[in-house]
C-alpha cells in the first residue's frame, strides 16, 4: 500500500517533523491541529468557541485537500488542558458535524504546543 502526503496552504504548515495528513489506501490520518491561523501561523486570539472553530476549520481544510470532508471523519480525538471546556467542544462540534457523529475521545492534558487551549486530530475514511 502506498502512502500519499497531504498538504495544503489553507491550513497551518507543520511546526515539527510531521505532515498535515497521510493517506494510506482509503484511510487518511489528519495530524493534530491547534487554533493557528494559516496565513500568519499565530494562535487565534479570542474566546474558546472561536479557537475551537479555528481548529475545525483547519481540520476541514486538510480533509478537503485529501479529497474528503469532516463528514468522512470516523474518529476524532480532542485534547484539552482544561476539561471544563468540553461542553464548548460539544456545542461547536454540532456546527461542523451531523449525526451519525464520529467516534471520539476527549483527553485532559497538561499542556499543548504554543500554549494552545485545544488540539484535535482525526482519522478519515474515504470511498474507493
Amino acid at each position: 500500500m502506498s502512502r500519499e502526503i497531504i498538504q495544503t496552504e489553507r491550513a497551518p504548515q507543520a511546526i515539527g517533523t510531521y505532515s498535515q495528513a497521510v493517506r494510506c489506501g482509503n484511510t487518511v490520518y489528519l495530524s493534530g491541529q491547534i487554533p493557528l491561523l494559516p496565513d500568519t501561523m499565530e494562535l487565534l486570539e479570542g474566546d474558546m468557541q472561536a479557537q475551537i472553530r479555528q481548529v475545525f476549520d483547519n481540520l476541514s481544510a486538510v480533509a478537503e485537500a485529501a479529497g474528503g470532508s469532516l463528514a468522512d471523519v470516523a474518529k476524532l480525538n480532542v485534547f484539552l488542558p482544561d476539561l471544563d471546556h468540553f461542553a464548548i467542544v460539544n456545542e461547536v462540534m454540532a456546527e461542523y458535524f451531523t449525526p451519525p457523529y464520529p467516534a471520539r475521545a476527549a483527553v485532559g492534558v497538561a499542556a499543548l504546543p504554543r500554549g494552545s487551549q485545544v488540539e484535535m486530530d482525526a482519522v478519515m475514511e474515504l470511498g474507493s
